[in-house]
């Protein structure tokens, strides 16, 4: 599991909290659940805000899929997810949606004697693993990306997620995006049918399976990668460059998004272009239900309150912080459903 050292909190324990410019009622509780992917920074900010609160904030880290059908069914809050709804699916089913912060997902590896960077993958080799047609590490194609190092005859061990995944969304719809055979077998969402391997549940799971099983590989949030001491990848990117996951090259990822308010910030940003671009990327969205006005003005108060005082954090643990122009875009969208 996943702990994060700053903080000695575990996923789903209370979280409390307090309003920027306003304060809450003592006993003001919210509830959210959803993406395991910005779990660090939620848990940071919050941790940071609870220093002078009264509030209390409960957050269960369960996978994109399961926040996303906390909030379709009032359960919650708010929900939290990488994969964000396309605008007929917020209108659908009475749903505001926004952006909070920008991360990557990165390739990690358990192989005895490869060091974080120094195994270098591209599309074609990472979609032929993950399609269960590459199984051995000294594979002749892995081989010729990696001249001269010493790749063991291991059978490879795929991990990937269990649950439903917006770190799956993301990662899925960057294979979908460079391999039509990824497109037609597999395809893109947060639930897919894995052609090989096995499974973790949240990036928590995922990071556990690797960081025990010998020769493995998964996909996981960068802090996830940092926290567990996993040997991350490189990764070609489509300048065709060799990559490491940073946060400049997830910050020139995201240089090239354009959220709209009128699509609910509808936006994927994998593949971006850019010479140093990090090739799997994404933002994670806020879900509020419409109607809910007055827990929405008390989740938008910490969403504001990150948004002014939170990106020192955020950069800490490698998030990209959302750029004044978006933050300003998203307070507008505020106003105008009358919760800001």
């Amino acid at each position: 599991m996943f702990k994060p050292k700053f903080l000695c909190i575990l996923t789903g324990l209370a979280i409390s909290l307090l309003s920027f410019g306003s304060s809450f009622a003592a006993d003001t509780k919210l509830n959210g659940a959803g993406a395991s992917f910005p779990y660090p920074v939620y848990s940071a900010w919050a941790y940071d805000y609870n220093k002078v609160s009264g509030a209390q904030l409960n957050y269960q880290s369960i996978g994109s899929g399961g926040g996303i059908r906390q909030i379709v069914n009032r359960t919650v809050d708010f929900g939290a997810s990488d994969a964000p709804l396309k605008p007929e699916e917020l209108e659908k089913d009475s749903l505001l949606q926004f952006p909070a912060v920008i991360g990557g997902v990165v390739l990690v590896v358990n192989i005895p004697g490869i060091k974080a960077g120094e195994l270098k993958l591209d599309s074609n080799v990472l979609c032929n693993i993950y399609l269960g047609e590459i199984n051995y590490w000294d594979d002749e194609k892995i081989k010729r990306l990696n001249p001269g190092k010493a790749l063991p005859h291991k059978e490879i061990t795929v991990v990937h997620r269990s649950d439903g995944s917006g770190t799956t969304a993301i990662f899925t719809d960057y294979l979908s995006a460079v391999s039509s055979d990824w497109k037609e077998k597999v395809g893109a969402g947060t639930s897919v049918k894995w052609p090989a391997g096995i499974g973790g549940k949240g990036n928590e799971g995922v990071a556990n399976y690797v960081k025990r099983v010998g020769y493995s590989i998964g996909y996981v949030e960068f802090a996830y990668a940092k926290e567990n001491n996993l040997s991350h990848t490189l990764l070609k990117n489509s300048a065709g460059n060799f990559i490491k996951p940073s946060f400049e090259s997830f910050k020139e990822a995201a240089g090239s998004a354009d959220f709209d308010p009128k699509k609910g910030f509808y936006l994927w940003l994998n593949n971006a272009p850019g010479k140093k671009a990090w090739p799997i990327a994404g933002a994670t969205f806020i879900l509020l239900a419409k109607e809910k006005k007055e827990s929405n003005i008390n989740v938008v108060k910490f969403y504001d309150w990150a948004f002014k005082k939170g990106d020192e954090t955020a950069e800490r643990l490698i998030y990209v912080p959302l750029p004044v122009s978006l933050k300003n875009k998203i307070r507008a969208y505020w106003k105008s459903h009358n919760i800001y």
